[in-house]
């Protein structure tokens, strides 16, 4: 009896007349699939519609939010290609996925290439082709696949009905959708805030802090003194005070005063240098000579044949 993918259990009868269940399986390979295509109407759609796994379209917009505007810059006729592990029976059939390995956007006037690295510590992330980190201190879009409905700046209050200054980010997304710590720190603020509605305040330093508001809920364990990391889920949108329609309010605090946070400069995570960035280049190298092997995924899944071992970390 087949019970998944790789796995089945086999029934036998013991000389003593009892059954017997053995459950036997498959033996699996790793091979990397190639996957993405020309943007029509969304960077998600895209990639999804080319055959790559729903969990993996998250990751991707997360390694680009710290650097990517999705609203502003992504237009018909950019360009996604993603590379990623495939696991798979002898026969063929998909087990299940590994890791994204490799990802370029092409946005027309520049070409964000990302590249999955395993350090000497065994920690992996995701480097640009110059061994720098596309972590940021601060993530720029705390929440998935959500729209921004309004920007930072002067506007016509769609309540009070009059101009006044936006001191935020408004991410349009149905009441419930996770929203994630912009980036490690302390929870300083939890509760209700007037026309925020239920707010939630994270100071992430001295100088800065972000601030989430018109939430449906907080996420369990998230009080005053709770210190976070970056891509926690830590509360969920909502339609809280004053607010015409579920969305995320979000806000960065620089020295107490909100900034618009398209125009701040955040510090890049972590730097390879020595040995390390000589191995990732090795890496980089690796990588690029499966990808020469390889068609481009163009609105449909590509596969290479051969079993794919990248990683290598310096010593």
């Amino acid at each position: 009896t087949e019970i998944s993918t790789v796995s089945t259990l086999e029934l036998s009868r013991k000389s003593d007349g009892q059954l017997a269940v053995k459950q036997i399986d498959a033996p699996v390979v790793k091979k990397m699939a190639r996957a993405g295509g020309i943007i029509k109407t969304s960077l998600y759609d895209t990639i999804l519609d080319s055959g790559m796994p729903i969990s993996m379209v998250s990751e991707i917009i997360k390694a680009y939010s710290y650097d990517v505007d999705f609203q502003r810059e992504i237009q018909a006729g950019d360009v996604i290609d993603v590379v990623f592990e495939r696991l798979q029976t002898e026969d063929g059939r998909v087990a299940g996925h590994g890791n994204i390995i490799y990802a370029s956007l092409d946005l027309g006037n520049r070409d964000l290439r990302i590249y999955r690295y395993t350090d000497k510590n065994g920690d992996a992330d995701y480097y640009n082709g110059k061994g720098e980190s596309v972590r940021k201190a601060l993530l720029r879009t705390p929440i998935n696949g959500a729209r921004i409905s309004s920007g930072f700046g002067m506007r016509n209050h769609p309540i009070l009905g009059y101009s006044k200054m936006h001191k935020g980010v408004d991410f349009a997304a149905p009441i419930g959708t996770p929203i994630y710590a912009a980036g490690d720190g302390v929870v300083s603020f939890v509760g209700q805030k007037g026309g925020y509605g239920n707010y939630l305040q994270i100071k992430h330093n001295k100088q800065y802090a972000s601030a989430y508001a018109h939430l449906s809920r907080f996420a369990t364990g998230i009080a005053p003194g709770k210190k976070v990391k970056q891509g926690q889920i830590v509360a969920y949108v909502g339609n809280t005070g004053r607010s015409t329609g579920p969305h995320l309010h979000y806000e960065i605090h620089a020295n107490g005063a909100q900034v618009n946070p398209a125009n701040v400069k955040f510090k890049t995570g972590n730097v390879l240098a020595g040995k390390e960035l000589a191995a990732f280049k090795r890496t980089m190298e690796t990588i690029q000579a499966q990808l020469d092997s390889m068609p481009k995924g163009t609105g449909k899944l590509a596969m290479l044949d051969e079993n794919l071992q990248l990683t290598t970390a310096a010593n």
